[in-house]
């Protein structure tokens, strides 16, 4: 303002007006030709946003986006745009940048920022599924309860390989309900080679191998078993964001019943599998890519065979096994299993269940005068209930004690 207002007053020629107000001639032509063609309301800062664009995206397509996203209010733009492609073909179709500014403009997307990621982990060496089957993500999605107050726990699995989503069930949470749903599962799609669980129940245990009955009933059936690290569920993350899309698009509100809840369950599982683009394969639909498994499911479990030197023993309902004229425990996860002793050093066996190292036993400690024919065994065993054995006598008084290694 005070340039053109000197320019007007013609205080200094036109060249020495610019040099004082360090601009060039050009610039200081452009705001004097403004000055008088609007005065001062012409010399404000004007848009430079061109008055027409041609490879502007028609209005069309923001009323399609716009419908499409309120059809499907939890999907992004580049499943939007899949869909959009199906039913209008290729020619002009925005790109997926250009129809989330669309969602954005209207209201339907917050922008958010990205947050700054932390160094990267070197994740450890779990198999990667090339094919459909070859590995199962099993999981509990978190309970939460239905409208009337009822528990539900929905039981997850999905195939690794081509994101197929095999089941979302309510079931008990116990090995019952949880054997009984893999069983329908088994006579659906076939055996898996491997599932992929974390450690907690009825998975993983905290006995011998970190087995549970279930691990060891998979294992039986020739199934091998994978477990994440504890605490790590980004080595399980596929299966894991699935659960954030399906907490989202049907537990908010949650049905008011268990049965209404897995219709609901239903629905989106078909929905998924059948129509939702999915970005790790390249927006294809998971149903295209999966195919059931040839392995077929036989209720006939493995026989764990073993090498010669191994003795071998089945273990009890209790989870003993006896061994030198005494009961050893190995664990209730194994009750019904034939396994395998295999000496490692003096007095100490390894227990084995087919090719798996499950744990091992420890010889047996006396406190007190040994039986006849006893021997003194190391320092080293687990002494059970040893404040309430100090009370007693322990003239004629002989304490064992069991101790189990885990593998």
């Amino acid at each position: 303002m005070r340039f053109v207002l000197s320019v007007k007053a013609a205080e200094l020629s036109f060249a020495k007006l610019c040099r004082r107000y360090e601009i060039s001639r050009q610039t200081g032509y452009k705001w004097w030709r403004r000055f008088e063609a609007g005065g001062l309301e012409g010399i404000y800062q004007r848009s430079s946003r061109p008055h027409s664009c041609p490879h502007r995206s028609a209005a069309k397509w923001e009323q399609r986006v716009v419908r499409m996203r309120l059809r499907y209010p939890h999907w992004g733009p580049k499943k939007l745009r899949v869909k959009l492609q199906e039913g209008y073909g290729p020619q002009g179709l925005p790109a997926s940048s250009t129809l989330g500014r669309m969602l954005v403009r209207v209201g339907l997307v917050k922008s958010r920022k990205r947050r700054r990621l932390g160094p990267v982990q070197s994740p450890i060496a779990l198999r990667v599924a090339q094919k459909p089957n070859e590995v199962w993500a099993v999981d509990f999605k978190g309970w939460f309860r239905s409208g009337n107050g009822q528990r539900c726990d929905p039981l997850t699995a999905s195939d690794g390989f081509s994101r197929y989503i095999l089941g979302c069930q309510v079931v008990e949470p116990g090995l019952e309900g949880v054997q009984r749903q893999f069983k329908e599962w088994f006579k659906r799609y076939g055996q898996p080679e491997t599932i992929r669980v974390d450690n907690g129940p009825p998975f993983g245990s905290t006995g011998a191998g970190g087995l549970s009955a279930l691990s060891v009933w998979w294992l039986s059936l020739g199934i091998a078993v994978e477990f994440i690290r504890p605490g790590c569920p980004q080595e399980n993350g596929a299966h894991e964001r699935m659960h954030r899309t399906l907490k989202a698009e049907t537990t908010r509100p949650a049905a008011y019943t268990p049965a209404a809840q897995q219709r609901r369950f239903d629905r989106w599982v078909k929905q998924f599998n059948e129509q939702r683009p999915h970005e790790a394969l390249g927006q294809q639909k998971p149903g295209r890519l999966y195919r059931c498994s040839r392995r077929k499911y036989t209720q006939e479990t493995t026989e764990w065979s073993y090498e010669a030197g191994c003795a071998v023993r089945k273990v009890r309902s209790n989870g003993q096994i006896r061994w030198k004229g005494r009961l050893r425990f190995i664990g209730e996860a194994f009750c019904g299993q034939r396994v395998g002793l295999r000496e490692v050093g003096p007095g100490r066996h390894q227990v084995q269940l087919g090719g798996l190292v499950a744990g091992g036993v420890a010889p047996t400690r006396y406190w007190g005068h040994p039986p006849d024919g006893a021997q003194w065994w190391p320092v080293g065993a687990w002494q059970k209930n040893r404040r309430e054995q100090s009370c007693r006598s322990r003239t004629r008084l002989f304490v064992r004690a069991r101790r189990v290694r885990y593998a």
